[in-house]
């Protein structure tokens, strides 16, 4: 029998693989579970991806450019006359407005780094990239606290579910701009 092409097979086992954590967490996702909801044979699963880390490296990847699309999307450090500050506190707020599920699944796959260490690079990775275009307005040492704030800020309402304050958020982030 002749083998299938299948040229998106890779990425709707990523997409299937996100779909799974967002809605069972991490701890309900295997290569078995991945399959399924990619509607492929759970080979497929471990020919694209020979470990569940690599799966979830993937994902988290993936994941990381949400935030990304949004930054680009604003604009707003290309603009060296605008107000920093606001232009963080917008884009937090942008972001956390949008399918709060996908900002739950970006953080709950960053922070499993913290148990997973082929998951490090990636978060890292995501850190050293807002601070490299923050960069761009500020020194890099500001840059990298404003990431830590953001991170700070977006755990915050994730947690406590509490509204996003954009008002505060601005305050917090022109303190640590200067």
């Amino acid at each position: 029998m002749p083998r299938r092409h299948d040229p998106e097979r890779r990425q709707r086992i990523i997409d299937a693989a996100i779909r799974v954590v967002a809605e069972k967490g991490i701890a309900g996702l295997s290569h078995r579970t991945a399959a399924a909801e990619a509607d492929v044979p759970l080979g497929s699963t471990t020919y694209h991806f020979a470990t569940l880390d690599e799966l979830l490296v993937a994902a988290l990847r993936q994941a990381n450019e949400g935030f990304a699309e949004v930054i680009a999307a604003r604009g707003g450090l290309t603009d060296p006359r605008s107000d920093l500050a606001a232009e963080l506190a917008g884009w937090i707020g942008e972001w956390l407005a949008g399918d709060r599920t996908g900002v739950e699944l970006e953080y709950e796959l960053y922070l499993a780094a913290l148990r997973r260490p082929a998951l490090r690079p990636v978060a890292a990775e995501w850190a050293e990239g807002v601070a490299a275009l923050l960069a761009r307005r500020t020194d890099p040492v500001t840059a990298r606290a404003l990431v830590a704030v953001i991170d700070g800020i977006c755990l915050q309402v994730l947690l406590t579910e509490t509204p996003y304050d954009e008002d505060y958020a601005r305050e917090v982030l022109r303190r640590v701009t200067g």
